[in-house]
């Protein structure tokens, strides 16, 4: 089998990071192949923003959390030192779709350089709040964009568990 089809079929997601900063040529080479995911059409409507500030990590996690519900100390990033965040254009019809294949790049990408990751929701919710449209103030992005994810990135502390078996009537040839 070859590396990619491996890849494909290997990666999982990480839910215990150790606390240790992702290389800048592992963290470089991971965005650069998101930026080289498939959209509709080619526009290029997502964006990603690199967050590997602790301090910035820290109250986007807090707010992650107060959106999930979960308890006070929780870390819904799993202690990931890197949160990658993925945001596309709103008025791109194939936004979502867009953002989505770019998430999967990452992660894909992520895993083929032994770097852990996990897609965590609410980046919607965030980017609709004071706070994610704060963020977008200060990085001078002016358009209107919806939050399609975060990608959290660190060394795994655990291996992986492996893959489910997959389910029957997964595939339906005609």
């Amino acid at each position: 089998m070859n590396e990619t089809l491996k890849v494909l079929e290997s990666r999982r997601s990480c839910r215990k990071f150790k606390p240790d900063m992702v290389k800048n040529e592992e963290l470089q080479a991971i965005i650069r192949a998101g930026t080289y995911a498939a959209t509709g059409m080619g526009k290029q409507s997502p964006i990603i923003i690199a967050v590997t500030d602790k301090k910035v990590r820290d109250e986007l996690s807090e707010m992650n959390r107060k959106i999930g519900g979960w308890n006070e100390g929780f870390d819904p990033f799993y202690g990931a030192p890197v949160v990658l965040i993925v945001l596309a254009k709103k008025d791109v019809l194939t936004h979502v779709y867009d953002g989505s294949l770019v998430m999967g790049n990452l992660m894909n990408a992520a895993e083929s350089l032994g770097v852990g990751s996990i897609w965590i929701h609410r980046a919607k919710e965030e980017f609709e709040s004071d706070f994610g449209k704060d963020i977008l103030k200060k990085l001078g992005i002016t358009d209107e964009y919806e939050g399609i994810g975060h990608c959290a990135l660190g060394y795994a502390a655990e291996p992986a568990k492996p893959a489910a078996p997959r389910k029957d009537n997964y595939v339906y040839c005609i």
